[in-house]
């Protein structure tokens, strides 16, 4: 079914029009168009319909709808929503002067009259209406009230054919020409950053409506916010450290990789002092701030750094203790890495917990997702909250990566680019990568929106970047935002680019290969270029990545 516009936006109040919108949705047919909110003037005369049907073969319907109780007393409309009543215009008055001014419109724009048969209506999601009712040129047929919603389709159609105006069903071609009109698409150029600044700042505007949920879950001492890539879990994480400190909590705000404690420690700079958590970054960078001695060796980060920190945490006075912990991709955290930050606590068994995480972003393979919720979970005593929206990336980013990602995940960026793709061998990925760079930057993209990531080896501008510079330098060139970016999807979660160019040169371990498509494929904003061979990538990814990749364009750079 074609919505104009595919996802209108209700203002708060109007939950009769969304009501409808969502019945009708479901009760038409695919082919039957339907428009919300559609503007038209007659003279001076501003009109609008709520919603307008416009269904081939049959014809077309404004409907007035009207939340509240309706009632008429004395020929007078009166609305009320059980504290106040408001008198109204007769709605199907209404309704009836802006389908009559929508003809006047569309014939002066197309040149041909609208002679299709073309109903007015009112509809009353919340009020029922007697079947007996009648008001002198108020047929009863043409309202839709509470118990008619369930058939509501079937009604509009039998008013469509037996009392619209006009004698005509509606063709599908002048149904198409129609169109135009209500979608009121316009192609002009921008340069492409003004266009990725657009969609940019609808996600930024989206992730801050998460609020809500930390508004609705402020009395839940422990949580974790389960959502995929893009739902803005670093924004809540950060806010919710912010929130907690300005109460006057002693925060701790945590992650695992450098890039992402470089990316919190700039998000709290600003803030007042009395707002800023007592340490924000890394996990073994706290550790190590409490005295605990550097050591060498995986086993050493993993089991005996924090043993020596519960040790240390026993001899800690109170008054240095954390009231609370907030964990930034905290599936990226060993199990004893939560026992030993819990024994920082003031309160370990009742302080403060919030874990932001995605299970499925589990790289590092510290996360064991079939023990979630078991005695062997560190995180099993919180109380779980899901985030299923996707808010960073544009619909078709979005949608190469739906397959990683929970069953109820759900897009709400914009449209955006094509995702591109690059087929070449594997050990060609690296310097096709390379001419990706310069071939956007011929198109108008600057260098500081690009991010170039590799699955195995660095690209040498990465390695010589790590040995030259050292980790905290390269890190923080990449957030000062000067230059294009070379990393590895590793150590990119977490963060992001305008434009992610994804070098597939190969795995390490094609077990973690999916966790790694899934980071990388999730990290552009705006447009997403994915460079390597498609059977490797199928085969890494599955059958949901080759089937959303083969919908993609194919893409030569320079060409």
């Amino acid at each position: 079914m074609r919505c104009i516009p595919d996802q209108p936006d209700f203002p708060d109040g109007h939950h009769a029009e969304k009501g409808l919108w969502d019945t009708l949705r479901a009760q038409l047919p695919h082919d039957v168009v339907l428009a919300h909110s559609v503007h038209v003037r007659h003279g001076r005369a501003e009109h609008e319909i709520d919603i307008l049907v416009l269904w081939p073969g049959v014809g077309l319907a404004a409907i007035e709808v009207k939340g509240g109780r309706i009632t008429v007393e004395n020929g007078k409309w009166y609305q009320s929503d059980g504290s106040t009543r408001r008198s109204l215009q007769s709605p199907i008055a209404q309704s009836q002067g802006a389908q009559h001014a929508f003809k006047e419109f569309i014939t002066s724009v197309l040149g041909t009259p609208l002679t299709s048969r073309f109903a007015y209506m009112a509809a009353f999601p919340y009020t029922h209406v007697a079947q007996d009712w009648q008001m002198a040129g108020i047929p009863r047929s043409l309202i839709i009230d509470q118990d008619g919603m369930a058939d509501c389709a079937a009604q509009i159609r039998t008013v469509i054919e037996r009392e619209a105006q006009g004698g005509s069903p509606l063709s599908p071609t002048y149904l198409n020409r129609i169109l135009p009109h209500l979608s009121g698409d316009l192609d002009t150029f921008s340069p492409i950053g003004s266009t990725a600044a657009e969609l940019e700042d609808l996600q930024d505007q989206l992730t801050e409506r998460q609020r809500v949920l930390l508004d609705s879950t402020r009395a839940i001492d422990r949580a974790r916010f389960v959502g995929g890539a893009g739902s803005g879990k670093t924004w809540l994480a950060v806010e919710k450290a912010k929130r907690l400190a300005k109460d006057g909590q002693r925060v701790g705000l945590f992650c695992y990789n450098k890039g992402l404690g470089e990316h919190l420690r700039r998000q709290v700079a600003g803030w007042r002092r009395q707002a800023k958590p007592v340490f924000v970054g890394e996990f073994h960078e706290y550790v190590r701030s409490l005295g605990v001695p550097d050591g060498t060796g995986q086993d050493y980060f993993d089991k005996d750094m924090p043993e020596l920190l519960k040790y240390t945490a026993g001899s800690m006075a109170i008054e240095d203790k954390l009231d609370a912990i907030v964990v930034d991709e905290a599936q990226d955290f060993a199990p004893l890495w939560w026992e030993a930050l819990l024994a920082c606590l003031k309160k370990p068994d009742d302080g403060g917990v919030y874990a932001f995480m995605d299970e499925r972003q589990n790289v590092y393979g510290r996360w064991d997702a079939a023990t979630a919720g078991t005695s062997t979970d560190p995180t099993a005593g919180l109380v779980t909250l899901h985030i299923d929206e996707n808010l960073r990336n544009t619909r078709r980013i979005a949608q190469t990566f739906r397959g990683f990602s929970s069953e109820r995940f759900s897009p709400r960026g914009g449209d955006g680019l094509p995702v591109r793709v690059i087929d070449c061998a594997t050990e060609d990925a690296l310097d096709v990568a390379s001419d990706c760079v310069d071939a956007l930057i011929d198109e108008g993209w600057t260098a500081n929106q690009i991010a170039l990531l590799t699955t195995k080896e660095r690209h040498p501008i990465h390695q010589e970047a790590f040995e030259s510079q050292g980790i905290p330098e390269y890190w923080r060139q990449f957030h000062d935002n000067d230059a294009e970016f070379y990393g590895h999807v590793l150590g990119f979660k977490g963060l992001e680019r305008s434009v992610v160019i994804l070098c597939v040169n190969g795995f390490k371990d094609m077990a973690r290969a999916p966790e790694q498509l899934y980071v990388g494929l999730s990290r552009a904003r705006c447009l997403l270029m994915v460079v390597g061979d498609q059977e490797l990538i199928a085969e890494a990814g599955g059958r949901d990545l080759e089937l959303a990749l083969g919908r993609a364009e194919t893409w030569v750079p320079g060409v």
